[in-house]
């Protein structure tokens, strides 16, 4: 140690003050102690499941199955259920048993403490891209309804979000319980109408062939339709800002733990690819049945439009249409406002040491979807999707391959997650090296940088380079790159009798606030602790925990 800490050395200064005190509301920035987490295994699984309530699958089905036929499609869906079911359990797992989000799992997954950045700038990407996707949608539904220009539906469905975020999980948690019921009524009803009173439909539906007639079975076309639908691989983050706060796993709830993170964490794709194959569903029903249905037939609302109205009288079917696409797409956009806020806040305190506030970002956010939507989207939605897939895929597979392979079965990657600054290497080339390897070379096949046959196929080598970098580049490194040190000073244990995070009780030396056992670090100059959020200043991690080893 270069210079003895004094009491001045380590005071905090106003950011740290401002951040300590506004991460305590949500723990925008750190672990989240059993303290605060007094929700139910059900409860945390219905408000995460809340927010796939999204109208987005509608579309994405129907347009992949437009593009490439409903064979194509319906494969193509089946390869990205499959994929995000499997890379997101572990990741899952791992957010509700150590009540972390996906940044900090990320971080002692072999990215390292500022490695783990930039996935967070592609995770804030997903949610203001699929922000603006679902705005889009609810001015579509303005528009319809009530005869609201676009451009200023684009406004309302952007601005009615804010304060519904303001107040993070406390609120969230409300709003998704409450409105989830109407929802499931109002989604599945005309589903259900076409295939009691319209049969034949579902022998149109297998047999349609895509706008150009020439969707017969093809892996390229299944490739190119699940790349689009994989761009969806990223809400395990957004499911993961929800499952870090499961209570503790005991013996008593373990069935109802296990339940609840297995639905609401990879289970979410189940119901996922079931929206996507139904979008698909009422778009062929509509080109089939309505006049100039070809031009509306990917847009949710006419979706549920139409057939409402064969169910009941215009007015109510609009009406019903209307409501159908604000709740839906208020109670997935909570979400993405909400994970967008966390991740940009994430990454810029990280950079710059400052901490503006989550409130800050949520503006950010929110005003880039605004941009992304008035500059109308929706018209090139493939493209988009299906080039961010690549980055989403990368970096999700990356971090479950690291904790398959690198913790579980080679041993090089440390168990228990790390992810407190002075434990972590800057950056650990064993997840960055091989997300910016598999994101970058799949980017070049998407754009026929290596040729035209093998273009479908970029979903294919994203996952296979991020599935077999890690453990390659941790055998190569011999795994020395995940941990600075393997003692944090405290002799407290990190976890309970039954592996849960401990709730035993600290106080922060440097903001003077009391934390819990996992977010704390050894300061011994003063023989004292320091929290998580203190050791990311320079002005304390480097002089707190004890020597490398």
């Amino acid at each position: 140690m270069t210079q003895e800490m004094t009491p001045e050395h380590v005071s905090p200064d106003a950011d740290v003050r401002a951040a300590t005190h506004e991460t305590l509301e949500d723990y925008t920035l750190r672990f989240a102690p059993r303290s605060y987490r007094k929700w139910s295994t059900g409860v945390v699984a219905v408000s995460a499941l809340g927010g796939i309530a999204y109208l987005a699958d509608f579309a994405i089905g129907a347009n992949i199955g437009i593009s490439y036929g409903t064979t194509n499609a319906l494969w193509g869906i089946g390869v990205f259920a499959v994929v995000v079911f499997l890379t997101g359990f572990p990741l899952a797992y791992y957010a509700a048993r150590y009540n972390i989000d996906l940044d900090l799992i990320t971080r002692g997954s072999g990215f390292g403490y500022y490695g783990s950045v930039v996935t967070n700038v592609i995770f804030a990407t997903f949610t203001f891209i699929f922000f603006a996707l679902e705005g889009s949608i609810m001015a579509q539904g303005l528009n319809l309804g009530l005869h609201i220009p676009l451009w200023l539906g684009y406004a309302l469905s952007t601005v009615i979000i804010f304060p519904l975020v303001i107040y993070g999980m406390k609120v969230l948690s409300t709003l998704q319980v409450w409105t989830t019921p109407l929802w499931l009524v109002l989604m599945v009803l005309p589903f259900a109408y076409l295939l009691v009173s319209h049969p034949e439909s579902i022998d149109a539906f297998f047999s349609y062939r895509g706008e150009d007639g020439n969707g017969a079975t093809n892996l390229g076309s299944i490739m190119l339709a699940a790349g689009v639908c994989l761009s969806l691989i990223a809400q395990i983050a957004e499911q993961i800002d929800y499952l870090r706060f499961m209570p503790p796993r005991t013996p008593e709830n373990s069935r109802k733990w296990w339940t609840a993170m297995i639905l609401a964490g990879p289970g979410w794709v189940i119901f996922g690819a079931l929206k996507q194959a139904i979008g698909l569903f009422l778009a062929v029903y509509i080109i089939a049945t309505v006049a100039d249905g070809a031009a509306v037939a990917n847009q949710p609302v006419h979706q549920f439009l139409e057939i409402y109205r064969d169910i009941m009288p215009g007015w109510i079917a609009m009406t019903l249409a209307v409501i159908l696409v604000v709740i839906s797409q208020i109670k997935i956009n909570v979400t993405n406002a909400y994970s967008g806020s966390l991740a940009w806040t994430n990454s810029y305190t990280r950079i710059t040491k400052h901490y503006p506030g989550r409130l800050v970002f949520l503006g950010v956010n929110l005003a880039i979807a605004l941009i992304l939507m008035e500059a109308n989207m929706f018209d090139f939605l493939n493209t988009i999707l299906g080039f961010y897939a690549n980055c989403g895929m990368a970096w999700v597979v990356v971090v479950a391959s690291d904790i398959v392979f690198n913790k579980y079965l080679l041993k090089l990657s440390p168990l228990k997650p790390e992810f407190r600054r002075g434990m972590l290497y800057d950056i650990n080339p064993v997840g960055f090296g091989s997300m910016i390897i598999a994101a970058g070379v799949s980017i070049v096949v998407f754009f026929g940088g290596l040729g035209e046959t093998i273009r479908p196929y970029s979903p294919l080598v994203a996952i296979g380079l991020a599935l077999i970098l890690p453990p390659i580049i941790a055998i190569a490194t011999k795994g020395k790159y995940y941990l600075r040190r393997t003692d944090d000073g405290i002799d407290l244990p990190m976890y309970d009798e039954h592996g849960n995070p401990s709730g035993e009780v600290l106080t922060c030396h440097v903001c003077r606030q009391q934390y819990e056992r996992p977010d704390m670090a050894a300061c011994q100059t003063h023989d004292a602790h320091v929290c998580s959020l203190c050791l990311s200043t320079d002005k304390v991690a480097d002089h707190v925990l004890p020597s490398q080893v």
